[in-house]
């Protein structure tokens, strides 16, 4: 699991006769991840699409077309069935025929529709003015202007221009009307220059002979039997999609595949008269690649495979040779010469590893194979880059840890029964990454859930274990947030830097064997031994008892209150220790000969491992937040006389007996209790319904910032701390020619 699937790469050699069958074997086996032809050998050239691409494109473009105006989805696919050609042909011109005319039909409609709306915004200003529109313009004497502003500029403007003899404005709303005559007879746009300084929006007057109120009414009447008319329209439409939208779905994947198999060869190196393609294909798949191919086309195509690519990461794959069959280099210069492929018999002029006329990138695509369980994770490394084919997938550690961690910054039972269903929904509804994404929340939920009742049986931040019966005393006090249970917090804080040595120790070791099989032990020693020595023994002698005054007492207590008294540890003994200090400084050594500039970085070992901290610290933080809400919403108080821990209060009595009794201390009476629903009446029943509120919208903030957190949090680890150690990725996705049906069988 921590490799990806070996890959071969291959090469089929053939005739051009029987390209189309050698492409419809290869496609109907969807293995072979075809490598693009780069144009780097003499006597090759790029391939060209099949006869008849072009017409299959132009259909598959009018079915996509069809499939947007009607709004198609997969979900209106009817049983998958066969789909001949004449029957395709036939029916699609028949759907587009019609489906066209109704569109335009829609169009026009909606800019009717439009051009009403228009003329009716334009026309609303004067309806409001409440004027007739004949009385607005059709004047020889006198100017009118119609435009929004405020009366009082427009009046102290037009006042004040000497080229106007008199006016008068009529306001209806934020529009008005301006009547003015000018001094000189003969003068015009008098009015526009003594309104030049004011800001006014001016209107022109449409030409209608009704009134506003009247044409607006009509207008609006057409607008309404124009809609009536394109709900008719959209009706028919709907009927249509019912109708042929399985079709169409069946249409689009039939010509999809047609048009891939049809422009299968852009990417062969071909002759006048024969062909190569190569590309990979997951090794274990090979002998059945072979013999399908084979077994289309006989001794017409010759399939090789060139090599096996191992997992030795030294930049590039290193080639693992294959016996050699004779045919893969013999049979690419026979096709330069222009000869067939069974017939070829001598040396090509370009070649490259092991004597064939190899194309393209020699990069493997990455096949990753990770199992049901942990296959959904590949989402997460995926969003930080697909692992290069010669890196470890780190997948599996992602999946033994990420929800580990998750769960441990939550821990809460009701939260993680959430995120499980949550994550169940998503699951269950949805395909692609949104399922895994779902899987991933189910893992995550369960984990929250089993470290819920860890803690205490912790159900939305309150100790349901108490509610048990009989006097059970739960082995773990609480996440460290009350007075009681101080020392498990830092016992966490323990737990959490242990957990990231552990961590980061895999990710050096992965480092080191990396290192290790790319170069040689000493460059392993220098590149990951000495970060390996420094990381561990740096923090053996943190926790031993050499130089004791400076270390706090909790680094060794823990031990003995997490395993409830049956391990102690009181600190590695001082030889230990100092001889952890010196397998510290050997590392250091180590690097300054090797990495001498990584000098820089020494303490970067100690450093990410208290960024572990983290956990704790959202641990208590989600612990605090869950804490507060049930605080304000239903009160606790603090047994003095006890183990000093939280006791939430559910009821006004429960308030009264705990503010009567000195050896509970009270620390806030809450919004539910705080009111005795029986005794005061409806302000104790709004209290109650204003807590049970807080509650509710208190824990949902919890639950969201959970996820943001602890989920963010726990990624944050994984990609900086974890996979800075030994991963980069950056690999190339695995896409085999071919597709599998949905909507259409092959008959």
């Amino acid at each position: 699991m921590l490799r990806p699937e070996q890959m071969s790469r291959v090469s089929v050699t053939g005739s051009k006769r029987v390209i189309d069958d050698v492409i419809e074997a290869a496609y109907a086996h969807h293995s072979l991840h075809v490598t693009d032809y780069d144009d780097r050998y003499e006597g090759f050239d790029p391939g060209t699409s099949l006869e008849g691409a072009e017409t299959v494109n132009e259909r598959l473009v009018t079915v996509r077309s069809l499939e947007s105006i009607l709004d198609v989805d997969e979900d209106d696919a009817e049983v998958a069935r066969s789909l001949d050609d004449d029957e395709l042909e036939a029916e699609l011109d028949r759907v587009r025929e019609r489906v066209n005319d109704l569109n335009d039909q829609r169009d026009e409609l909606q800019g009717a529709i439009r051009d009403r709306q228009e003329e009716i915004d334009r026309m609303e200003p004067f309806a409001e003015l409440g004027i007739d529109l004949e009385y607005l313009r059709g004047y020889d004497s006198v100017e009118v202007v119609v435009g929004e502003a405020k009366p009082a500029a427009v009046e102290a403007a037009l006042g004040d221009a000497e080229a106007i003899d008199a006016f008068d404005v009529f306001v209806g709303g934020d529009v008005l009307a301006i009547v003015a005559k000018p001094a000189d007879g003969d003068a015009e746009g008098v009015v526009q220059d003594a309104l030049v300084g004011v800001d006014i929006a001016l209107l022109d007057v449409p030409d209608a002979d009704a009134s506003p109120e009247e044409y607006v009414a009509e207008l609006e009447a057409e607008q309404a039997d124009l809609r009536d008319e394109l709900a008719g329209v959209e009706a028919e439409l709907d009927s249509v999609k019912e109708e042929a939208a399985g079709f169409l779905l069946r249409a689009e994947e039939e010509l999809t595949i047609e048009a891939e198999k049809k422009e299968a060869p852009l990417s062969f190196a071909t002759t006048e008269n024969a062909f190569v393609a190569e590309g990979w294909v997951p090794t274990e798949s090979y002998p059945d690649f072979e013999a399908a191919v084979v077994d289309a086309v006989g001794d017409h195509v010759e399939v090789e495979e060139l090599e096996r690519a191992s997992f030795t990461p030294d930049g590039d794959h290193h080639a693992e040779p294959v016996a050699e069959t004779g045919g893969g280099a013999a049979s690419a210069s026979q096709a330069a010469g222009g000869g067939d492929a069974e017939d070829a018999t001598a040396e090509p002029e370009a070649a490259t590893d092991g004597g064939h006329a190899a194309h393209g990138t020699d990069d493997p695509p990455v096949v990753q194979d990770n199992g049901s369980a942990a296959g959904p994770f590949e989402l997460l490394v995926q969003a930080f880059g697909r692992p290069k084919y010669t890196e470890f997938d780190p997948t599996l550690l992602v999946f033994l840890t990420f929800p580990a961690m998750f769960g441990f910054m939550i821990g809460d039972v009701g939260y993680g029964v959430l995120y499980a269903a949550i994550g169940f929904f998503m699951y269950s509804r949805f395909e692609g990454a949104f399922r895994e994404l779902g899987s991933v929340a189910m893992w995550a939920g369960g984990f929250t859930i089993l470290f819920g009742i860890y803690f205490g049986i912790d159900l939305f931040g309150y100790h349901a274990y108490q509610l048990l019966p009989g006097d059970v005393h739960w082995p773990v006090a609480g996440k460290g947030l009350s007075p009681a249970d101080l020392d498990w917090g830092l016992s966490f804080l323990v737990v959490s830097v242990v957990f990231g040595i552990v961590h980061l120790n895999i990710g050096h070791v992965l480092s080191f064997v990396s290192t290790l099989k790319r170069h040689d032990v000493k460059h392993a020693l220098y590149e990951a031994g000495s970060w390996l020595l420094i990381l561990n023994g740096a923090w053996i002698w943190i926790f031993s008892q050499h130089v004791p005054g400076p270390k706090p007492d909790f680094l060794f207590e823990s031990v003995s209150l997490l395993t409830f008294g049956v391990v102690s540890f009181s600190g590695f003994p001082v030889v230990v220790g100092i001889a952890g200090a010196l397998a510290a400084l050997l590392g250091l050594v180590l690097l300054g000969i090797g990495e001498p500039p990584e000098l820089a970085e020494f303490l970067s070992p100690i450093v990410n491992v208290i960024s572990y901290a983290r956990i704790m610290a959202v641990l208590l933080a989600k612990g605090g937040m869950a804490l507060a809400v049930n605080l304000l919403a239903f009160g606790a108080y603090i047994d003095k006389g006890g183990e000093g821990s939280f006791h939430f209060i559910f009821s006004a009595e429960h308030l009264a007996h705990v503010q009567e009794t000195p050896s509970e201390e009270l620390v806030f009476a809450g919004i539910t209790t705080a009111f005795d629903p029986a005794a005061i009446g409806l302000v104790g029943v709004v209290a109650l319904v204003a807590g049970v509120l807080v509650a509710v919208v208190g824990h949902l903030v919890v639950l969201l910032l959970g996820v943001t957190s602890a989920g963010i949090q726990a990624v944050r680890l994984e990609y900086v701390e974890f996979f800075g150690n030994f991963y980069e990725g950056g690999g190339r996705a695995y896409l085999p020619f071919g597709r599998d049906r949905k909507y259409t069988r092959d008959d």
